[in-house]
């Protein structure tokens, strides 16, 4: 299964960022695999829409599931759409990666956060 997870850092060890759409970097992990990629968030900058860019770019990547902290409902209707599963989960990636496999976290069934929470502010 490939997942896709908003992370703070490059590195299996760092923490998920709570902010789905403006985090810098998605981790994603092939668990079939054992392996990961990092790919920055283009959207994470952008002036709006951040959140249904980045989880456009995760169902392109063929993204199964994506674990994170918040999620806004236009970024959680794009991922529902595109026939992602949606966990919510927070701490290191590590850790998160090893409670899915273990059927630990919950499926999320709505977004959590108001629209535009994450709006990007200069």
């Amino acid at each position: 299964m490939k997942i896709g997870i908003p992370a703070t850092d490059k590195t299996l060890e760092s923490q998920i960022d709570a902010r789905f759409g403006r985090c810098p970097y998605f981790i994603i992990v092939d668990t079939q695999k054992d392996d990961f990629k990092v790919i920055p968030n283009g959207a994470a900058r952008a002036s709006g829409g951040a959140g249904i860019q980045a989880a456009q770019n995760l169902v392109s990547e063929g993204v199964e599931a994506v674990i994170g902290a918040n999620f806004g409902p236009n970024a959680f209707k794009t991922l529902y759409h595109g026939g992602v599963r949606i966990f919510n989960g927070s701490g290191s990636i590590s850790t998160v990666i090893e409670q899915l496999k273990n059927n630990e976290l919950t499926e999320m069934k709505d977004s959590n956060v108001p629209k535009k929470s994450g709006e990007f502010k200069r």
